[in-house]
């Protein structure tokens, strides 16, 4: 009979596959979500009308449905919609279900982000616009070396929010048969017949969050650079 310990070390080991998409799905999400969330952002404040219309309707619609249908959309879509097999398709060792999943989450979370990031953009005073265009600053260089750094500083607390929800938020690739590290314990504890594949999967999601708050508020203590 196996020690308790032996028993772990098992658990471990079996979830450890499922960590690894859960770990991709959560970087793959952050690498498209923030810059596209920046773009977003800035569409949302366009002076066009139309263009910003549709990306109002856009942010509308990607906050005010279900993450998990955005997903099966995403998935089944180009199949129901325009006859498209997705069935073969993959990007170097990924399928269209794992490629799917990183699309749809990103979408969702770009949303959120503009969100934030537009609330950070528009609290910035005129008078530093001005006091850029007196020094000579291009509205380029006035965005990225002035503006945009500020930005970042105020916006940082809201952003690590949605940044320890999306690590959790990854247990919902479940839904496209993702075996992500929550699908993972749920099998094993199917197996088993025992919550420690669950308890353990908790302690995984827990020590990744602890790391991304201890380097956000480090990062954040380098920003206090522009308050």
């Amino acid at each position: 009979m196996d020690s308790p310990f032996s028993a772990l070390l098992t658990i471990i080991s079996q979830l450890s596959a499922g960590l690894v998409y859960t770990l991709g799905i959560f970087f793959f999400t952050l690498i498209f979500s923030l810059p596209l969330g920046l773009a977003v952002a800035r569409g949302r404040m366009a002076k066009n009308r139309i263009v910003s219309n549709l990306v109002r309707f856009y942010i509308s619609i990607m906050r005010g449905t279900p993450l998990m249908l955005q997903l099966l959309l995403v998935y089944f879509g180009p199949y129901y919609i325009f006859g498209i097999s997705t069935g073969k398709v993959k990007l170097g060792v990924f399928d269209y279900r794992f490629i799917a999943t990183v699309i749809g989450f990103s979408l969702n979370y770009a949303a959120y982000f503009a969100e934030i990031f537009r609330g950070g953009i528009q609290s910035m005073s005129k008078g530093q616009y001005e006091a850029a265009q007196v020094l000579g600053f291009t509205k380029m260089q006035t965005y990225f070396r002035i503006i945009l750094p500020q930005v970042i500083k105020r916006v940082l607390p809201s952003v690590t929010n949605e940044v320890i929800t999306l690590v959790k938020d990854t247990s919902l690739a479940q839904v496209l048969s993702v075996t992500e590290m929550f699908t993972a314990a749920k099998m094993l504890a199917s197996a088993q017949v025992s919550v420690i594949p669950f308890i353990v999967a908790g302690f995984f999601y827990y020590v990744m969050n602890g790391i991304i708050e201890v380097v956000m508020n480090r990062i954040e203590k380098k920003m206090n650079y522009y308050s």
